[in-house]
């Protein structure tokens, strides 16, 4: 293989910047990372509420259709104490 000049210099020259400019890009790259993890917690948080929401909904569905089935059965028990 070839010793290529020109591409050794750049390696260099790029290493040694990111040495140091490492230091004082971290401040940078730290609140990017801090801001993204609150963005994925927030959207984690809402999906939890969501899915709760869909299993109450699914519930609530499920209670009138197994309600309706006993009206049409004739078989309803009142619950609701009283009258």
């Amino acid at each position: 293989m070839i010793f290529h000049l020109p591409s050794y210099i750049l390696g260099v020259a790029t290493g040694a910047s990111g040495a140091v400019l490492a230091p004082r890009l971290r401040p940078i790259v730290l609140e990017l990372a801090t801001a993204c993890y609150r963005v994925l917690d927030a959207m984690m948080v809402r999906a939890a509420r969501s899915r709760e929401n869909f299993s109450d909904l699914l519930a609530e569905a499920r209670a009138r259709a197994r309600d309706r089935l006993r009206w049409s059965d004739g078989r309803h028990q009142s619950t609701a104490g009283g009258a």
